[in-house]
């Protein structure tokens, strides 16, 4: 992975000229990321093209993150010309790595990821789009826009229909920051005490939505499996850190959200495949149907149960065949 051609003059005006420039991880979207190394010095270059990625987002979340007392990177440099931003660097401690390596500390971080929600959910969302209704089924279409026609069945009627007297359980509690991908992956672990000990990160799509939104996104982790039990008490660590919820609407509300983010990434993952020939994303298929099949069981989603029954049969429920 070759740093963009302006790296040399962005890291030269801000004092980390000659640093050493190693490949980092990518994501889902264009952005690609880099270690900067200079004279026991670090951080991670981020390359964000602005025809493609708006960083102000992020950078704006971030500085709302972190004046609220939670570690998120900030930015040392900026180039939004350039998509070029040069962030603090968090280190290696990502939490899906460190719990495949070793699992003895899985309930204690997953706690900290709790609490840190918690947390954040007493504060008022920070200036960034509703999850509304429209956006809601926005992300649910993904499932028949993409991953129907990739395994050749065509949408049937009623899809929205089905959706439709779910959403106003989403809008009974006032909207708190909903990060949106917040799971082990995105969540690091730090040398610091308290909440600052994981560390947030790819929080630049948040909307003001429903706090069941993120603790279903870190439960029902694509990429790693939280066991049922973990799961029920990290729903009730929840619960009880937030006096005068409503117990029965919340949980109505975790499962309509938790059906309708796995049956959205049953989308999306087609999507990277299909569309931006990324052959990898169609292997989480299998746990992704997983999730949705227990998520469909559940009373409060039974007529997108039924939907699903009628239009989409047991053969297609295994992911989309790479070829």
């Amino acid at each position: 992975m070759i740093p963009p051609p302006g790296t040399g003059a962005f890291l030269n005006a801000h004092g980390w000229g000659g640093a050493a420039v190693r490949p980092l991880a990518g994501d889902a979207s264009f952005r690609r990321y880099f270690r900067v190394v200079l004279q026991g010095r670090t951080a991670v270059l981020m390359d964000a093209p602005p025809d493609k990625e708006d960083s102000r987002p992020f950078l704006a979340i971030g500085r709302h993150l972190d004046a609220l007392g939670f570690s998120a990177p900030q930015a040392l440099a900026t180039d939004l010309d350039q998509g070029l931003v040069l962030l603090e660097d968090f280190g290696d401690g990502r939490v899906n790595p460190v719990l495949a390596a070793d699992a003895s500390n899985e309930r204690a971080i997953y706690e900290t990821a709790v609490d840190i929600l918690a947390e954040l959910h007493r504060h008022p969302p920070a200036d960034v789009p509703p999850y509304n209704e429209a956006e809601l089924l926005r992300e649910a279409r993904l499932f028949p826009d993409w991953y129907l026609p990739a395994v050749g069945l065509a949408e049937a009627p009623g899809y929205n229909e089905a959706w439709a007297p779910l959403w106003p359980a989403l809008f009974t509690h006032p909207p708190v920051l909903v990060l949106r991908d917040y799971h082990a992956d995105n969540l690091m672990l730090l040398d610091r005490p308290g909440l600052k000990r994981l560390g947030l990160l790819d929080y630049q799509d948040a909307l003001a939505g429903h706090p069941a939104y993120d603790l279903a996104s870190l439960l029902q982790d694509i990429r790693r499996v939280v066991l049922p039990d973990l799961e029920a008490a990290m729903i009730a660590r929840y619960i009880r850190a937030r006096p005068g919820l409503d117990e029965a609407a919340f949980r109505t509300a975790y499962a309509i959200l938790a059906a309708q983010r796995n049956i959205k990434i049953l989308g999306v993952f087609t999507r990277l495949y299909v569309r931006d020939g990324k052959p990898s994303y169609p292997a989480f298929h299998p746990r992704l149907w997983e999730l949705v099949n227990a998520n469909l069981a559940h009373p409060a989603l039974s007529g997108v149960q039924a939907w699903f029954d009628a239009n989409v049969p047991a053969s297609a429920r295994h992911g989309v065949e790479v070829k």
